[in-house]
């Protein structure tokens, strides 16, 4: 480990840095007020922008940068391995299975929690009670992700036959004449049980971003197709399905991105034990817990490979959006 005397600068230092800081830029954007106007206006620019452009730089661009540098190196960051750990990531069975079910959440709980989020959307469109199911399906998504982990734990909590049931799902499996199962060790089910966990929490999110593009579709159209007899599936794959699109795609790629790091749900649930463990979950246990710092790094960067597509493609298309608009 390098030793720096920054490590034994103790917390209130740093306090009294940050905020003697803050207070010079406060300063500085009080003075060029008696700057000419032009300058003046580059120099408020340049002021406000100073805070976010530090903060972007500590909190992102340093860290990413660290983190790929690391990546080529061995568990204690000292000697130079190249490609070994990226080598390692698809050599290892263990690895491997991670990767199978980084995909199966990539592939299932965005498509799944959107799908469900449209046709809640759909059903109850200008319904009688659209503002209470609107809030009861959007609820989950004030809860964390930890907060919602702990209580689907206890859905799928097990006991023995012999004993009360607890668990939802073992209580119904009971009330059925079937026997308890430890539904969190049997794989890979133990890893759709997660995915639930997941839509549940963002099926509210689509739910309510497809509803506003639902009702932005102009009501005439809906009436003259209604008009030459077009039935509710005809409505719904000729005028809904086409003017939703590209909200669609938006609300999909967009839970994409949260799949891919997702977290709190894995590690509250089951510890990444189990055959469940995913990339983010992985990446903290190789880092933290075994102290295989070029390893865990070499899994960020993997992870931050592919998030940034969609995040570019999410970018690119809310520009044309305000090109066409």
């Amino acid at each position: 480990m390098e030793y720096s005397f920054l490590n034994d600068l103790p917390k209130v230092v740093w306090m009294i840095i940050g905020i003697a800081g803050f207070l010079a830029v406060i300063g500085l954007m009080l003075v060029v007020i008696d700057i000419p106007r032009t300058r003046r206006d580059r120099w408020q620019a340049a002021l406000f922008l100073a805070p976010a452009l530090i903060l972007l730089i500590g909190g992102v661009v340093y860290p990413v940068l660290r983190t790929t540098m690391l990546s080529f190196y061995d568990r204690s960051g000292t000697e130079f391995v190249g490609l070994t750990n990226y080598l390692w990531m698809f050599q290892r069975p263990e690895i491997l299975l991670v990767l199978r079910n980084t995909l199966l959440w990539v592939v299932f709980a965005p498509v799944l929690a959107t799908a469900v989020g449209l046709l809640y959307a759909i059903l109850i469109d200008r319904s009688r009670f659209e503002s209470i199911a609107k809030s009861l399906v959007f609820m989950p998504m004030a809860i964390s992700l930890v907060g919602a982990s702990i209580i689907w734990r206890f859905v799928f909590a097990y006991r023995p036959a012999d004993q009360e049931q607890y668990g939802l799902f073992n209580q119904i499996v009971v009330w059925l004449g079937g026997e308890p199962q430890l539904w969190l060790l049997d794989q890979p089910l133990n890893t759709f049980l997660l995915i639930l966990v997941l839509i549940w929490v963002q099926a509210g999110f689509a739910m309510v971003v497809m509803s506003a593009a639902i009702k932005a579709i102009p009501s005439e159209i809906v009436e003259a197709a209604r008009i030459d007899g077009a039935g509710a599936w005809q409505l719904f794959t000729r005028i809904t399905l086409p003017s939703v699109w590209p909200t669609l795609l938006v609300v999909l790629v967009t839970i994409t991105v949260q799949t891919l790091k997702v977290f709190d749900i894995v590690r509250t649930m089951t510890g990444g034990n189990y055959g469940t463990s995913v990339i983010a979950n992985e990446m903290y246990s190789q880092a933290f817990q075994q102290g295989q710092v070029g390893q865990g790094s070499a899994l960020a960067v993997f992870l931050f490979a592919l998030v940034i597509p969609l995040v570019i493609l999410q970018i690119r298309r809310t520009r044309k959006a305000r090109e066409l608009a």
